[in-house]
């Protein structure tokens, strides 16, 4: 059973603490794809897949900038254990915004009993993001029937619950829980991305899953008022991204102190004496704190939008993850592509695995484009443009 966390300080700690753990062998779990399955059950006896269930329910109830915190940590100790628990946080934020009390009231008792979800949104062949095209049958019982594929399914092979997307006849996206061990799911172990390549972000496959009311979720309505749940998915995307900078600057001052030589012309005895190296080091570990102000900053517009949700604050906090989103992006890419330079050749010997660090940058980075939140964060900022309400923010 999780150990839950009594406050947000315990869960930091916690995180920081396994983090360190994870460190020791990220490097070779990602050299031979060991999937963390033992890592991932660490997470949950910690209690951290429990910290935004309600204090109401039984949980820790922490808000959106210590989560961020946490995601920082974790994903500095490991790339891929970090970005596993973001699509449950995702979809325990679905039920926050359009499930029902009974439903809320379950998934919240299967949480805190050890439980967690996975995901199965995308699918290939679509021309937007948010085209489901999965079999979505309705029953006259008020159920449905689920039947398809579903790619880049993060985390599925580690979840008890998978949740889908789905779009009903009327094309209103609906999330459907469903049981991971379910006859008539087919979980593939075939992510083959150059990074995070522990995810376990296979296929899924539902060959006519029945699923019933109760596991319904209507996700459409959601968009239908002032909201910041696209925006929060956005910040634990930042948060991952800011962790992978965190992680490359730390493996870059050990190796710099520990295998990078001086140049001769320096007249030094340590390459962490040469002026050069300390003033790059200087300017990645100013991306690396910029990323992580950002980061609290947007945690802290999250949290006031969440207890006073007006639509100034709604589109604040969605400029600020847009913000965020940026900044995270630029350290994650710069950081782990610019400790190369400062440790020099030895630093590209494969045994090291220090490429780890920009393959799951690069990787991660490409969920969502970059320019686009340079364009939200532009209109807010010049024309008091609010940034729009599609979940994708």
């Amino acid at each position: 059973m999780p150990r839950i966390p009594a406050s947000a300080a315990e869960a930091i700690t916690r995180a920081r603490q396994l983090a360190e753990r994870l460190a020791v062998d990220d490097a070779r779990r990602d050299a031979e794809r060991t999937l963390p399955y033992d890592e991932v059950r660490a997470l949950t006896e910690a209690g951290l897949f429990t910290l935004t269930v309600p204090r109401a329910h039984g949980g820790p109830g922490i808000g959106a900038r210590s989560l961020g915190e946490v995601f920082t940590e974790l994903t500095a100790g490991d790339a891929s254990v970090g970005q596993i628990p973001q699509n449950h946080y995702f979809f325990v934020n679905v039920l926050a915004h359009a499930g029902t009390d009974e439903q809320r009231a379950f998934f919240h008792a299967e949480i805190l009993a050890g439980r967690h979800f996975g995901n199965a949104l995308s699918e290939r062949g679509t021309r937007t993001a948010r085209d489901f095209a999965i079999g979505f049958e309705r029953q006259d019982d008020g159920s449905r029937v689920l039947d398809g594929t579903k790619f880049y399914a993060t985390g599925t092979l580690f979840a008890h619950w998978i949740t889908v997307y789905a779009n009903d006849e009327e094309g209103r996206t609906h999330a459907a829980w469903v049981p991971a061990d379910h006859p008539g799911v087919h979980i593939e172990d075939d992510w083959n991305g150059m990074g995070q390549r522990t995810t376990g972000s296979g296929t899924v496959r539902f060959d006519r899953v029945r699923v019933p009311a109760e596991h319904l979720v209507p996700v459409h309505t959601i968009f239908e008022k002032d909201e910041v749940f696209g925006a929060f998915g956005q910040y634990l995307h930042a948060a991952i991204d800011t962790g992978i900078a965190v992680a490359a600057l730390r493996d870059g001052k050990r190796l710099i102190h520990s295998l990078a030589r001086p140049r001769l012309e320096t007249g030094v005895a340590r390459a962490a004496d040469d002026e050069a190296v300390i003033d790059g080091f200087g300017e990645l570990a100013l991306r690396v704190r910029a990323a992580r102000a950002l980061l609290r900053e947007a945690g802290d517009a999250l949290d006031t939008a969440h207890a006073e949700p007006t639509a100034e604050h709604a589109a604040e906090a969605s400029a600020a993850v847009a913000a965020a989103r940026a900044q995270s992006d630029v350290a994650a890419l710069a950081v782990s592509s610019g400790v190369f330079e400062l440790i020099g050749t030895r630093a590209a010997d494969r045994d090291l695995n220090l490429h780890r660090h920009w393959r799951n940058a690069r990787t991660h980075t490409l969920h969502d484009p970059r320019r686009l939140k340079l364009r939200y964060l532009g209109a807010w900022e010049l024309n008091d443009t609010p940034p729009p309400r599609n979940g994708l923010v």
